[in-house]
């Protein structure tokens, strides 16, 4: 993730140093202090006794969150892409499938999770296999809908590789869904888009959906 004023930023990308077993965590310190506002503002209208220990610290721990929750934001998935990228003569589909994603229902800001199973065929140019999932990850983390996570994902990857297609499907479980307004705990909500030889050969669409229904390992 980038390191700039406004980006929030952890040691070897969230995981722990492997020296000193320090977490390193750099906030925009002014955002910070305008959500610890905010957020103290919101407890003061919703919680009766808003001063107990239990929420002394909250409004802070929340803006912190929510700037991880939407860091999203500060990574620009396309030139992510570009910069491990490599010619190589291979014209078979690639798959990264059951691809963790969370992300933020911009309708209530309440979480939706699941996975993503993102394939392309190349057509001179790969890119490193992580970079795939840091795709799903970079456009998650946002305030989103899950119809629009699954373009941009596939449109970012068509237009950083130009592969001979895209293929995305998104499986995904709505807490809006589950925790308020119909409450139907089971739901699941699944979403595709596709360009090119996805598109056109249904032969290589049903090979796609087979693949990411199978058990290889």
């Amino acid at each position: 993730m980038e390191n700039n004023a406004d980006s929030y930023f952890v040691k070897g990308a969230g995981v722990i140093d492997e020296v000193d077993y320090t977490r390193i965590e750099r906030f925009n310190k002014e955002k910070t202090e305008k959500l610890i506002s905010l957020y103290q503002d919101v407890i003061n209208l919703i919680e009766p006794i808003p001063g107990r220990d239990g929420l002394k610290d909250t409004p802070e721990r929340v803006a912190r969150s929510i700037q991880y929750l939407t860091h999203g934001y500060n990574i620009d998935p396309v030139k992510m892409l570009e910069s491990a990228t490599f010619e190589e003569d291979y014209k078979q589909m690639v798959i990264v499938k059951d691809i963790e994603i969370f992300s933020l229902c911009e309708h209530h800001i309440i979480p939706f999770y699941g996975k993503a199973h993102i394939a392309y065929i190349p057509d001179g140019k790969i890119t490193g296999l992580s970079k795939i999932a840091r795709v799903a990850d970079a456009f998650s983390r946002r305030l989103q809908v899950q119809e629009r996570l699954t373009m941009q994902i596939r449109d970012c990857i068509q237009q950083s590789l130009n592969p001979m297609g895209v293929a995305v499907v998104i499986e995904a479980h709505h807490l809006c869904m589950m925790m308020r307004g119909i409450q139907k705990q089971n739901s699941v909500t699944t979403t595709s888009a596709f360009t090119g030889i996805f598109l056109d050969e249904t032969k290589t669409r049903e090979e796609f959906i087979h693949l990411i229904g199978t058990k290889l390992h």
